[in-house]
C-alpha cells in the first residue's frame, strides 16, 4: 500500500515536472505565436473594415486572403530542403518568418480599408502567407523536439497557447479598438509576437536527422513516396478526414440552433463563448495528461466516443428547449471532449510524420484536416431544415461513428 502511494506521488511529480519543462513551455509559447495572427486577418480585420464603411461584398471577398492556410503544403518542402546559414534548420526559418510576420502585421495596421482596400488585401495576404509559413516550421520543430511519448502533452500545450493567442487577438483586439485606433491595435499585436521570437532564439535546435532531401525535387517527391509506402497509408488519410467530421458538422449550425431554441445573444456569448472557451482549454489540457497514461491511439478511440456522445447531447437540448442549466452542461461536456479530441488528433498527425520530411508531411496532413470544415459544413443547413434540430444532431452523431472505428484498425499499424 505504501509503495503504491509513493508511486502515485512520484508519478504526479514527473507529470508536474514535464508540464513545466523547457519543451512544454516552448510548445505553449509557439502555439501562442501561431494563434495571434489568425484572427487579425479575419474577425479583427472585418470589424475594422465595417467600422470604416467598407461594403459587405468587399468584406466577404477578403476571406480569400486566408488561402495560404489551406495551401501551405505547396511551399513546405522548401523548409525541409534548405537550411539557412544561422541558428539551424528549424530555428533559422522560424526567426526569419517571425521577424517578417511582426513587420507585416504592423504594416497592415498602417493601411486604410476605406481609402486603399486592395493595399489592405495585399498586406493581409502577406500576413497570412508568413503566418502559414510560421505554422509549418513550428509544427516541424515541435515534432522533432518532442519524443513520441511527449507528443500528446506537447500538442495540448501548443493548442492551449494557440487558443490563448486567438483570444488575445480577437477579444483583446476588439476591446482595445473601442479605445485606440486599429493601427495601434495591430502595432500592439505585432509586439505580442516578440516573446515567441525570444523563445525561438533561446531554445535549442532539435537534433538533426540523416537523410534530409538533397534537392527540391526530393523534398517534394520523397515525403509522398515515404508516406504512401506505409501499410494502411490510405486508411490513415481517411481517418484524418473523418475523425472530427460529426463534431465539425454539428458546430457549423450551433449558433442558428441556439437562436431558434430561444437563447438570447447574452446567454450565447456568456455560456457558449466565454464559459465554452475555458472548457475547451480544460479538455485540451486534460487530454494531454491522459495521453501520457493511455497513449495516442487508445486516447483517439476514447475521445472519439466522448465527442460523439457530446454531439448527441445537443439532440437532448433540442427536445428540452430553452434551459440555461442544461445548455451550460452540454457546452461544458462538448467543449471538454472536443478539446481532448483535438489534442489527440494533432498529436496523432505529428506522430505520423517522418523526421526527415516533418514540415512537408505535417503541412499536408494538417491541410487535409481542414477539408471537412469546408465541405461537410455545406449540407448542414439542408439536413437541419428537413430533419429538425434533434434529428440533425442525431445524424451528426451517427456520422461520427467512422471516427470511432478507425482507431481500432490504426492501432495495428502504429505503436503510439
Amino acid at each position: 500500500m505504501k509503495r503504491d502511494v509513493l508511486s502515485r506521488i512520484f508519478s504526479k511529480k514527473i507529470i508536474f515536472g514535464l508540464i513545466f519543462s523547457r519543451k512544454m513551455i516552448v510548445a505553449l509559447i509557439m502555439g501562442f505565436s501561431c494563434g495571434v495572427p489568425l484572427l487579425l486577418t479575419i474577425s479583427v480585420l472585418q470589424a475594422w473594415m465595417k467600422k470604416e464603411g467598407v461594403d459587405l461584398t468587399m468584406i466577404g471577398i477578403f476571406s480569400l486572403v486566408g488561402i495560404p492556410y489551406t495551401l501551405k503544403f505547396l511551399w513546405a518542402p522548401v523548409f525541409d530542403r534548405f537550411t539557412l546559414p544561422f541558428l539551424g534548420r528549424r530555428k533559422g526559418w522560424l526567426v526569419v518568418s517571425q521577424i517578417l510576420l511582426i513587420i507585416a502585421i504592423m504594416v497592415l495596421g498602417l493601411t486604410s480599408p476605406s481609402k486603399s482596400p486592395w493595399m489592405v488585401a495585399f498586406a493581409a495576404f502577406v500576413v497570412t502567407f508568413l503566418s502559414a509559413s510560421q505554422d509549418i516550421v513550428v509544427d516541424a520543430y515541435r515534432r522533432e523536439d518532442l519524443s513520441d511519448e511527449e507528443l500528446g502533452l506537447g500538442s495540448s500545450m501548443y493548442i492551449y497557447g494557440y487558443r490563448a493567442g486567438m483570444l488575445l487577438a480577437s477579444g483583446g483586439g476588439l476591446i482595445l479598438a473601442d479605445h485606440i485606433s486599429f493601427s495601434m491595435v495591430y502595432l500592439i499585436m505585432g509586439l505580442c509576437l516578440v516573446p515567441g521570437l525570444v523563445a525561438v532564439i533561446l531554445t535549442p535546435e532539435p537534433v538533426s536527422v540523416t537523410g534530409q532531401p538533397a534537392t527540391i525535387a526530393q523534398a517534394v517527391v520523397e515525403p509522398l513516396r515515404e508516406y504512401f509506402s506505409r501499410e494502411g497509408a490510405i486508411l490513415i488519410l481517411l481517418f484524418i478526414l473523418f475523425y472530427k467530421i460529426g463534431d465539425t458538422m454539428a458546430s457549423a449550425m450551433t449558433t442558428p440552433f441556439y437562436l431558434d431554441t430561444g437563447f438570447t445573444m447574452t446567454e450565447i456569448g456568456t455560456v457558449v463563448k466565454i464559459f465554452g472557451f475555458w472548457a475547451t482549454l480544460a479538455g485540451t489540457f486534460g487530454g494531454g495528461i491522459l495521453m501520457l497514461k493511455l497513449g495516442i491511439n487508445k486516447s483517439l478511440w476514447m475521445f472519439g466516443i466522448l465527442q460523439a456522445l457530446s454531439t448527441a447531447c445537443f439532440a437532448w437540448l433540442a427536445v428540452v428547449g430553452h434551459n440555461i442549466v442544461l445548455l451550460s452542461g452540454v457546452i461544458a461536456f462538448e467543449n471538454i471532449t472536443s478539446g481532448m479530441g483535438t489534442a489527440a488528433y494533432v498529436a496523432f498527425m505529428a506522430s505520423m510524420t517522418d523526421r526527415r520530411f516533418t514540415a512537408t508531411q505535417y503541412a499536408l496532413l494538417s491541410s487535409l484536416m481542414g477539408i471537412p470544415r469546408v465541405i461537410a459544413a455545406a449540407p448542414t443547413g439542408f439536413i437541419a431544415g428537413h430533419a429538425g434540430w434533434a434529428g440533425f444532431f442525431i445524424v451528426c452523431t451517427l456520422i461520427a461513428i467512422p471516427g470511432i472505428i478507425f482507431p481500432f484498425y490504426i492501432t495495428r499499424m502504429t505503436k503510439n
